[in-house]
């Protein structure tokens, strides 16, 4: 079983809505996931508002051997960009 981390999209047309998914590699675009990671807003106002990733379930699942796809490894690499400068200023 090859398992991956990607966006499976979710919403009313032209109002996009995705959630952080950990499924099979041979699901289709809208297969039933093995568990549900976060969300991700495009339309959100902030960085923290676009993408709420639950870490420890995602860390989890890379140790297992899971692979992110390209998009969800540059949304997590941003939110931490952004997280970091956040967390000094506290």
């Amino acid at each position: 079983m090859s398992v991956v981390i990607r966006l499976q999209r979710t919403g009313k047309p032209k109002q996009a809505y995705f959630r952080l998914v950990a499924i099979e590699r041979s699901r289709g675009s809208t297969g039933k996931p093995i568990e549900v990671l976060g969300n991700y807003d495009p339309r959100g106002e902030t960085p923290a508002k676009k993408l709420q990733l639950h870490k420890e379930r995602y860390d989890a699942w890379l140790k297992n051997g899971a692979l992110p796809s390209e998009t969800v490894l540059n949304l997590v690499r941003m939110a931490q960009k952004t997280a970091a400068p956040a967390e000094k200023k506290s």
